[in-house]
């Protein structure tokens, strides 16, 4: 077990001096340099892994007490190139305000909607920072992370893809904690964002290359999940203003000409599912992590996306200026819920898949 601290995080470092873990474990210093990111600290800590897998979590996390054992048992009956399983993370502060259960929800629907379909469809994972369980060599065939990148395992995935490895989900969760502040929030999700921006950056610069390497299905998948994930947040505010400035003064609902029609139908049916695209998987999260309590979050979802949309402009913003610059998120500062029920004992892949 390897704890990597900045050199200049001495309150982190006397912490893990003073709270010992039980398992033998390394305080690693990272040296200075920059860029001061989560991707070079892995990076620093790989050449003194040992074994022939890798797990990564945040400081904050708390896994599933058989998270480990079932990842090992899971690699060993997998297919070689089945190189990351990904768990599910699960926020536990959820019922603090309606923001924490906002960001539950879409946990959620994230990790229990999205990754597991997927997954079940071959296609690539854009993975989540934590609880990913990696093969030792897999990693090291691509250079393991890009330090640059600051959603590391975004890009991480998709290169895993690109090289021919398969990531999966597994029947496991990690708790972690939620930004409770609206500040702190756009902050976080600004990062986000900005790291999908490198990737999509990065992964289209030769998109010849891209379809050559994924295949022309799972190429598609991921121009879509780039398309959704950055223009949506960037311009959909824009567009449902206009359908509700159409809808009251224009003649969206009163269509003179066919060609009206058209475009007032073309219009209709392009809100209408791209609200079901949003909301359907935020309920079926929502069942499958039994949140029901947290529904009434659901009516915070149009302040929810102009969150998003803030700060996808400010990613903008943010890479042109400071494209490589980590915005930390500060933890620890809220109550968290208590545990729920770990997961069952021996999770697989077929029963997953109908998950």
């Amino acid at each position: 077990m390897k704890f990597v601290v900045e050199r200049d995080d001495e309150e982190t470092a006397a912490a893990l001096r003073l709270h010992r873990p039980r398992a033998p474990h390394e305080i690693l210093v990272a040296p200075e340099g920059a860029p001061r990111t989560k991707p070079r600290a892995l990076n620093i800590a790989m050449p003194l892994a040992r074994g022939s897998h890798v797990a990564v979590y945040d400081a904050e996390d708390i896994p599933d007490g058989r998270q480990l054992r079932r990842a090992a048992s899971l690699f060993a009956a997998a297919p070689k190139d089945v190189a990351c399983l990904q768990a599910s993370l699960v926020i536990d502060n959820g019922a603090l305000n309606w923001m924490t259960g906002m960001f539950a929800l879409e946990y959620a629907a994230l990790f229990d909607v999205h990754n597991k379909g997927l997954a079940a469809l071959g296609l690539p994972l854009f993975l989540g920072g934590t609880s990913n369980h990696f093969r030792f060599e897999a990693l090291r065939e691509i250079g393991f992370w890009d330090a640059y990148n600051v959603t590391e395992d975004a890009d991480l995935g998709l290169r895993l893809a690109r090289a021919g490895y398969v990531a999966r989900t597994f029947d496991s969760h990690t708790f972690e904690e939620s930004p409770a502040d609206f500040r702190a929030l756009v902050k976080q999700r600004t990062r986000w964002l900005k790291g999908w921006m490198q990737t999509a950056i990065a992964h289209c610069r030769h998109p010849a290359r891209l379809f050559a390497d994924l295949g022309p299905k799972r190429a598609l998948a991921a121009l879509a999940m780039f398309v959704g994930g950055i223009l949506g947040p960037l311009i959909g505010p824009l567009l449902a203003g206009r359908l509700v400035y159409d809808a009251l003064f224009g003649a969206l609902l009163a269509p003179n000409t066919p060609f009206e029609t058209a475009c007032s139908a073309l219009w209709c049916f392009v809100a209408v599912s791209g609200a079901a695209a949003l909301l359907a998987p935020l309920l079926i999260g929502m069942r499958r992590r039994k949140l029901e309590t947290h529904w009434p979050a659901l009516l915070g979802a149009p302040l929810w996306l102009l969150m998003l949309s803030v700060a996808c402009w400010r990613a903008v913003f943010e890479l042109w200026r400071k494209p490589f610059h980590w915005e930390k998120t500060e933890h620890g500062l809220t109550m968290r819920g208590p545990p729920q029920p770990q997961s069952g004992e021996e999770p697989l892949f077929e029963r997953e898949a109908r998950a």
